[in-house]
């Protein structure tokens, strides 16, 4: 795959090529396997927004799985999701669109241990799903594009076991009537059907339905990506990164931490916030970054470089404007350092923040993903409180804020299994008492939709109190 400036050499042998698979050379009905990279030039711009929208669907794969979806709620999740944003407005690019995608995140994911996990097991559920929207035909070419070594079960094994195999059907919900054709497999090559004792297990071998297929497939789909991702690392490190370190590297490195939300730089509908409402604010309507932050500011007078940004950016998006902004930091900062030190070290940053200094970069408040990647130090307080804080000083934070009992439990066990914006999308609903179907993504975002929350709530009490 070469990434040109200009034109793009279009592809229009895709569907010549392994029975319409995919200009890899490998997948079925439209379903590639993507064993190699396809012999494309691809534009820079495509590059990176075909990218973009294939992360858009593995993050809301990943939000899915957080919350807890079942499996017939992820299919229809994943199918939304794959219409919306993996079209192409030429339908003949579609494939060619899927392939470039898969390939520009391999590289961008092969990075680290962490960012190889979780794109093998997005990746993995994404194909998952679209395997199981296949035809029984389509499914059986994948199975030898995949060069699986099983063979359909021979008539007289199938009579001699097909008691078992309904007994097993009846056990998981399924009609008595047995399907025809099943495949006999090692148990370990199908973990997933053990575990959930949906085949019959005999003589360390297990009667895989067609309908179950899927997991053969998926688990050699898997063992290929995994082993990719492994030697796309090795060029990455040993090549790539320094020969794109001006054009395709600041790309990639950027796309791991991506927010597509909006930006907060400016408050929607030209909110205003004042001095006198930011600790009522803080109350109601703070996450817990923020809430933190201001009060370790309070008590400390002070914070530091990563906390000032954090935080003054929050509030910038929140409504604050320059002159308060400035006043609210002055007011805390001059009992510790006094005004004149302020005004001669700290306001020229805050001024820059605002775009009224140095490039004059109206800079935007920081998303959820790159204050959760955030490495604070000793003194630091900035960061994310569900990924950096310990569970005793956790628990305390989120009892502060008047949570306990079961939904505190909930946003515990989302620390632990690392959905720290979904921690934080029960803490708003917790402390809200209302859904919160999007997610938290910003803190800014968390902030507006708790003042929209408030709003209606006081409007609802009004409402009461006049009739």
């Amino acid at each position: 795959m070469e990434i040109v400036r200009s034109h793009r050499q279009l592809a229009a042998a895709a569907a010549a090529a392994g029975g319409g698979g995919g200009v890899d050379g490998g997948g079925a009905g439209g379903l590639p396997t993507y064993r190699t990279a396809p012999q494309l030039e691809v534009r820079l711009e495509e590059f990176e927004l075909f990218a973009i929208d294939r992360l858009r669907v593995l993050k809301g794969i990943a939000d899915g799985l957080s919350r807890g979806k079942r499996p017939e709620e992820m299919e229809k999740l994943v199918n939304e999701l794959w219409k919306v944003h993996m079209r192409h407005q030429d339908p003949a690019e579609t494939l060619n669109k899927d392939i470039i995608s898969h390939f520009v995140l391999r590289l961008v994911y092969c990075r680290t241990e962490e960012l190889r996990k979780w794109f093998l097991s997005m990746e993995t559920t994404l194909f998952r799903y679209r395997f199981r929207l296949e035809s029984p035909e389509s499914q059986r070419m994948l199975m030898s594009e995949f060069q699986l070594p099983y063979k359909a079960l021979p008539h007289s094994e199938f009579e001699a076991v097909k008691d078992k195999l309904s007994q097993v059907a009846r056990s998981i919900g399924q009609s008595a009537t047995v399907e025809s054709v099943f495949f006999k497999v090692p148990f370990e090559e199908v973990p997933d059907l053990v575990a959930s004792r949906r085949v019959f297990l005999s003589k360390g071998y297990t009667y895989v339905a067609m309908s179950q297929v899927v997991s053969l497939v998926v688990t050699q789909f898997r063992c290929n990506i995994s082993k990719a991702l492994v030697l796309t690392n090795r060029k990455w490190m040993a090549t790539i990164k320094e020969q794109e370190k001006d054009r395709l590297t600041p790309i990639v490195e950027a796309l791991s931490n991506a927010y597509f939300g909006p930006d907060y730089s400016q408050p929607k509908d030209a909110v205003e916030i004042s001095l006198k409402d930011i600790d009522q604010l803080a109350r109601t309507s703070f996450p817990l970054c923020m809430h933190h932050m201001l009060e370790k500011l309070r008590e400390n007078h002070h914070l530091k470089h990563g906390g000032r940004m954090q935080f003054g950016l929050f509030l910038k998006g929140a409504g604050l404007k320059l002159e308060d902004a400035l006043a609210f930091w002055r007011a805390e900062f001059s009992q510790k350092v006094g005004s004149e030190r302020f005004d001669k070290e700290y306001a020229y940053s805050i001024r820059h923040n605002y775009g009224k200094e140095g490039k004059r970069t109206d800079y935007t408040p920081y998303s959820c993903q790159k204050i959760i990647s955030a490495t604070p130090g000793v003194g630091d307080h900035h960061g994310c409180p569900y990924r950096h804080f310990g569970e005793e000083n956790l628990r305390a934070a989120l009892n502060k804020m008047g949570i306990s009992g079961h939904p505190l439990e909930e946003i515990m066990d989302k620390v632990k299994n690392r959905h720290y914006q979904l921690a934080c999308t029960l803490t708003f609903e917790a402390a809200h008492g209302v859904s919160c179907d999007t997610g938290i993504n910003h803190p800014n975002q968390y902030f507006s939709e708790s003042q929209k929350v408030l709003k209606v709530k006081n409007q609802a009490v009004q409402s009461q109190a006049t009739t």
